[in-house]
């Protein structure tokens, strides 16, 4: 029996063939994504470039940069998904989140190559990335009803992905306008997501509505109770044997999954790109993920969000296949950006939805941040092994090892994993 505790029980079901529309709050929220998408993204498309072909750094210190900064978010994404239930201010700490991510811009300008000054800057991203995101996918739980969180997760993600799908786009015509200049990104990236915060605090409620009943922000009707807040500490976040098996096959999962930024720089060696045209690799699966979010999440309402995520996963290990299949370039590259844009459509937003309603009342940010919090931990670990086994015996027998664990792990979680709400019914 499934009980949904992020909505109104009593509340009337909706006529049959009803228009469904997507929560006012969550379209606000996917703005403020999607110009913060852009920020970020104009940073991420052009720093494996910017520390491996320019710094000269190695595979493995690339690795280790990139897993420990992610790491780095691992104990903060508690702490802020548990402070945001218990005060109830799910807009204060993830905005401090979105600032926080906008300073770090400033960092890696004033970093002049420094090292350790661009993975304290790196650090201050993920520390910003950590903060916000539990607070801001609880946004979207508490005001979408429960039977439509799939639908709901990907709007959000779709929006936010148009901005990854323009951030790489503004720093191609940045470098190529500049002579290949990386201050000038990191310094658009900074004012770009200075607007993202100004968005959010002028336009995010502060106080979630009922999510029986979304209504448009500029609705005149009495607004409901605000959610309950959270009492106690990360030992209160739910228990329940669902809830277990999810954030294991989380973890699980995660330390099968090569960053993509790995399999970016495995593609660029592999076609001996010259070094303008890399930023433009991670817009192909962000355009398939742009067109794919939607469909799935309504997918996931219907069908169940088990399967989705299952699938996405296996269109993952079919791209490191692709990888290692003696196949030419450009269908290589053709396959594996597709591929990763199916693998982030299925199970980015999905797994959200699929934990939302095993959360209780007050705990949706907490409940999030434990999941992402396991994922983010065991995916340090599989940058850090991928680069070390890249390192010390070459990228095909790290893949082959990438390939072999997210095998096993898929395995497990299709054993583990629940099934989760459906439209039609309830779930196991």
């Amino acid at each position: 029996m499934y009980l949904a505790t992020t909505g109104r029980r009593d509340a009337p079901p909706r006529p049959a063939g009803a228009r469904r529309r997507v929560p006012g709050t969550v379209l606000v929220l996917g703005t403020v994504s999607l110009v913060t998408d852009v920020s970020s993204e104009m940073v991420t498309a052009v720093l494996p470039l910017y520390l491996v072909l320019g710094l000269g750094l190695s595979p493995l210190q690339f690795g280790l940069l990139d897993g420990l900064t992610t790491g780095a978010t691992a104990l903060v994404r508690l702490l802020g998904g548990v402070g945001a239930d218990r005060g109830g201010r799910h807009k204060q700490v993830a905005g401090l989140g979105y600032a926080l991510s906008a300073c770090s811009r400033l960092g890696l300008l004033l970093a002049g190559g420094a090292t350790g000054w661009i993975a304290g800057a790196l650090a201050v991203d993920r520390l910003g990335k950590g903060v916000r995101t539990a607070p801001r996918d609880a946004l979207i739980t508490l005001h979408s009803p429960p039977e439509d969180l799939g639908r709901a997760f990907g709007t959000h993600r779709a929006m936010d992905t148009t901005g990854a799908l323009l951030g790489p786009l503004a720093a191609f015509a940045l470098l190529w306008a500049t002579a290949e200049t990386y201050e000038t990104v990191f310094a658009v990236s900074f004012c770009v997501g200075a607007f993202g915060v100004l968005v959010w605090l002028l336009l995010v409620p502060g106080r979630p509505r009922d999510p029986g009943r979304p209504r448009d922000d500029r609705d005149t009707r009495p607004k409901a109770p605000a959610a309950p807040r959270a009492r106690g500490g990360l030992l209160a976040v739910p228990r329940s044997p669902a809830y277990r098996r999810i954030v294991l096959c989380a973890a699980l999962l995660g330390a099968a999954t090569v960053g993509d930024s790995f399999l970016y720089l495995l593609l660029q060696r592999r076609l001996d790109l010259d070094a303008a045209w890399f930023p433009f690799l991670p817009l192909g699966a962000a355009a398939v993920y742009l067109l794919l979010a939607v469909p799935a999440g309504r997918l996931a309402d219907r069908i169940g969000r088990r399967r989705p995520l299952l699938y996405g996963h296996g269109a993952l290990l079919l791209a490191y296949g692709l990888l290692l299949a003696p196949v030419p370039g450009a269908a290589a590259l053709v396959g594996v950006l597709v591929l990763l844009g199916v693998f982030y459509a299925a199970t980015d937003g999905v797994l959200m939805a699929l934990t939302g309603p095993f959360l209780t009342g007050g705990r949706q940010a907490g409940g999030l941040a434990v999941v992402q919090t396991a994922q983010a931990l065991a995916r340090l670990g599989a940058a850090v092994a991928f680069g070390a086994v890249w390192t010390a015996s070459g990228p095909e027998t790290a893949l082959v090892a990438a390939l072999l664990a997210l095998a096993a792990a898929l395995v497990c979680a299709a054993r583990l994993l629940p099934a989760g709400p459906t439209r039609e019914g309830s779930s196991t």
